[in-house]
């Protein structure tokens, strides 16, 4: 069985990152699957998705990890062209990447105690984002 599902929420862009754990969540339990996977993508090019122990700490660390990776006020080709601004954007993003498979076993996300699913927005400004779930697998019967 495949079914497919998207999840929506805003963001504040520069680096945000929004813990989208309880939408999947949501989204695999209301399918059904109870053995399977769930692929999450990101249509667009300057958003990302990974999991991270969302805690204040680590946000912050992560921010200025991406920082060092992709300065924000570097020059880049990108912004010669586009005039957008957002060339550290596109290169954040396409490092950290614009999909995740989480495995589904007895109908919950197989992460670690410490692991919530994340979307980065590496936009320089606020978007309302729309992810793509693919959830496969099988479903007992009798539901």
């Amino acid at each position: 069985m495949i079914e497919t599902r998207y999840i929506e929420f805003d963001t504040k862009g520069d680096a945000d990152m929004v813990d989208i754990t309880p939408m999947v969540v949501n989204a695999v339990q209301s399918s059904g699957v109870t053995d399977g996977i769930v692929v999450l993508f990101v249509p667009g090019a300057t958003g990302a998705v990974t999991t991270i122990e969302h805690e204040p700490g680590l946000i912050a660390d992560m921010r200025r990890a991406l920082e060092m990776i992709a300065p924000e006020h570097e020059e880049y080709e990108h912004n010669r062209r586009w005039g957008d601004d957002n060339g550290h954007s596109h290169i954040r993003a396409s490092l950290i990447g614009p999909s995740l498979t989480v495995p589904v076993v007895n109908s919950a996300l197989s992460l670690g105690r410490w692991q919530q699913i994340v979307f980065i927005d590496m936009d320089n400004r606020p978007r309302r984002r729309r992810l793509v779930l693919q959830i496969m697998g099988e479903k007992r019967s009798g539901r």
